[in-house]
């Protein structure tokens, strides 16, 4: 049939077949990560292949491999970390811890609020990486959480932990679940053994099971191409303006930098939104005066597509949060749903604006950095809400609003009651000097007003101003055109 149609010779089409076939076995070899020089076929993937099931799935391996990390973490937080005391577990503990009543713990803020999430993540991306969907491996984050508080330390089983590791680390662990799979299909130029170290950097687990247990529910994710948006920056700040209420921590300008990803950007022809987190943002902050000074992940749970004429495309739905921010003077950390939107709308053929709104409520702490007084941090439900705005023009400049609220909510700790408002809002202007690099300065403020009984009523606020050299992957600012 190829021959009558080409009019080639038999034996050309011999070859050409034979080609072909090569070609395709190429192909599968690569799909299973053998051959790492190739760009995996997941990366062109149709966009209508919204299932989020791998075709193995493996659950008892999945369960060991969390009972595994959590022995080794005992071990590990027993010998280096302390009191060995919290960690000499014991069928006797074991027994106290089921028949306790879940508390709220006082451990050190980065520890609950940090650490924790980032251990969910590991849970939630043992669970991804042995092949199962979000919604199931959400589930073996929460059981896992469960079994270390009751399991995998003495001291009584804390409710906050129980809520930050199952829920905020399964949203931190899409994110990097997602990202690593991101580096094992494009490469971005990367050999193929720095790859695979990006991957384990950003997903430990995905790269555990792709080298221990190969085609065993790691095959790369099907990420059906979505339109992405990535920077990273690095420059200076100059506190401007220092509030520090009843904070001791000193005035210190910083060295600072960030990265943001913006995945599943909407308006892309053919993407569809039909699995969680199809859509999400990530961003990390780091600085040398405060380490991790800002981490948050926002992602669509549930949700769909929506265009209003033809230069406004836009998603809607319930987004899942995870906020961890930490200034000098304050840290508040939530763990959060809430309902909103994405949009672009192009206002003529070379400016569009992209936004983002969402509202809703998560599980707060909040807590002022080496306090004065004996104030503790606060845990409790409290709205929140979150706006950005990016204005392109000619794909070279780019002008970004961008706030994050904790309203007047009731945080409640056992002993007491109290109100507590935080504010984290930025202004940026970016110019791209040329293709892939540009330069940027960004206004930030952190702003925090609170009553407790324990303390009195205090303002905290800290204003910057910076300087960046910003380096974007792709030549634009994350504008899709349709």
């Amino acid at each position: 049939m190829l021959a009558a149609s080409v009019q080639v010779h038999a034996e050309d089409s011999v070859s050409l077949g034979s080609m072909l076939l090569s070609e395709r076995a190429l192909a599968q070899a690569t799909e299973r990560g053998e051959v790492l020089g190739r760009r995996a076929p997941a990366a062109q993937a149709d966009a209508s292949d919204t299932s989020d099931d791998q075709a193995y799935k493996a659950y008892l391996p999945a369960a060991l491999e969390i009972l595994g990390f959590q022995l080794l973490l005992n071990r590990i937080d027993y010998a280096f970390i302390g009191p060995a005391s919290d960690y000499d577990v014991s069928l006797h503990s074991i027994r106290k811890n089921l028949h306790s009543s879940w508390q709220v713990d006082h451990d050190p803020f980065e520890v609950n609020q940090l650490g924790h999430p980032y251990q969910g993540s590991i849970y939630y991306g043992i669970a991804r990486s042995n092949g199962l969907n979000f919604w199931e491996s959400f589930g073996y984050a929460f059981a896992g959480s469960a079994i270390w508080e009751i399991a995998g330390e003495t001291t009584p089983p804390s409710r906050n932990d129980q809520i930050t590791t199952s829920i905020g680390g399964s949203f931190l662990g899409e994110s990097l679940y997602r990202m690593s799979n991101l580096v094992l299909q494009n490469g971005y130029g990367l050999p193929p053994v720095w790859r695979e170290l990006a991957t384990a950097v950003l997903s430990p687990p995905v790269a555990f099971n792709r080298h221990f247990r190969p085609a065993k529910g790691s095959d790369i994710f099907a990420s059906n191409d979505p339109a992405l948006y990535a920077r990273l920056r690095i420059g200076v700040d100059a506190v401007q303006n220092n509030t520090p209420g009843s904070s001791l921590s000193p005035k210190r300008n910083d060295v600072a930098a960030d990265f943001r990803l913006d995945y599943g950007l909407p308006g892309k022809p053919g993407y569809q939104y039909r699995r969680p987190f199809d859509y999400f943002s990530f961003a990390l902050r780091v600085t040398n005066v405060r380490g991790i000074e800002s981490l948050s992940t926002r992602g669509l749970l549930l949700g769909k597509d929506f265009d209003a004429g033809e230069r406004l495309r836009g998603i809607w739905g319930l987004y899942g949060s995870y906020d961890f921010l930490s200034p000098q003077l304050f840290q508040v950390a939530s763990t959060g749903l809430s309902l909103g939107s994405n949009a672009q709308w192009w206002l003529s053929d070379s400016i569009a604006l992209l936004a983002h709104a969402s509202a809703g409520i998560g599980y707060t702490s909040t807590g002022t950095v080496r306090s004065a007084s004996n104030e503790e941090y606060h845990y409790g439900f409290a709205p929140q809400a979150a706006l950005s705005l990016r204005l392109i023009v000619n794909n070279r400049f780019s002008v970004d609003v961008n706030a994050r609220e904790f309203f007047d909510g009731k945080l409640t700790i056992p002993e007491a009651g109290g109100t507590d408002r935080v504010l984290r809002g930025s202004a940026a202007l970016t110019w791209r000097i040329h293709r892939n690099h540009a330069l940027a300065l960004e206004y930030i403020t952190s702003r925090r007003k609170y009553a407790f009984p324990d303390s009195e009523a205090q303002k905290q606020r800290e204003d910057s101003i910076g300087v960046y050299y910003t380096w974007q992957p792709a030549d634009g600012f994350g504008a899709v055109r349709w």
